[in-house]
């Protein structure tokens, strides 16, 4: 049945609008964004197929141009919108990161560096360079390995703080594999970073790893 034939009340746009985007499921926001179905299938049932198909909403929306646009239903103009989506929800994370903006909330700080490192398929590190009163400099991803692991190479990581003429660190990488437990390779690596920043006066204030739906904080654990 089509969608405009059902009660107001249970319309996907409709139900948004009167109660809020959290009230509705993946396959419902999934058919606002697709607009239209197919023939013989409505924009609901096509977004639940979708999502079923690729084996979850998140494995959808990490599907890279040539696997999206070979389904059905979709094409170039569909990637290019859902990229510019997602795109826009990391930007608007950003927002509270802005340069020369003081770091006052650990959340909001987690919850980028999430946005920012949780859908790559393979390990990515990345530093936040912070000045003398927290306050963000530059977001950057420094080493990008493959699904097992980045080699992390310290001296590029005081080279890069020290051309930012940064004052503090927050470190941050992801797990592929989407388990954020740190290993004892993480463990290393932090203390080698830790100690080489340290020789220059540049402290590390936190080290995050990013799994697939939440991330570990090792100042949380007490490990720095």
């Amino acid at each position: 049945m089509p969608i405009n034939h059902w009660p107001k009340a249970e319309q996907p746009r409709e139900k948004l609008l009167s109660s809020g985007p959290q009230t509705l499921s993946d396959a419902e926001l999934l058919a606002i964004f697709l607009r239209s179905g197919t023939r013989g299938m409505n924009a609901v049932e096509m977004a639940r197929g979708l999502i079923q198909e690729f084996g979850g909403l998140r494995r959808l929306l990490q599907a890279d141009q040539r696997r999206l646009c070979t389904t059905k239903g979709l094409g170039p103009a569909k990637f290019a919108q859902l990229q510019a989506v997602l795109e826009l929800a990391r930007r608007h994370l950003a927002e509270p990161l802005r340069h020369g903006q003081a770091l006052k909330d650990p959340t909001e700080t987690r919850r980028y560096i999430n946005a920012r490192l949780c859908d790559y398929a393979h390990e990515v590190f990345a530093c936040l360079f912070l000045d003398t009163r927290h306050r963000l400099i530059v977001f950057e991803e420094l080493f990008r390995g493959t699904i097992d692991g980045a080699t992390v190479h310290p001296r590029e990581v005081v080279r890069r703080a020290l051309q930012h003429n940064a004052a503090a660190v927050i470190l941050a990488h992801n797990h592929p594999s989407g388990v954020a437990e740190p290993s004892e390779a993480d463990r290393r690596i932090t203390r080698r970073l830790k100690e080489a920043l340290g020789l220059v006066d540049i402290r590390v204030l936190d080290h995050l790893v990013v799994g697939d739906q939440n991330s570990v904080s090792f100042a949380e654990r007490g490990w720095l």
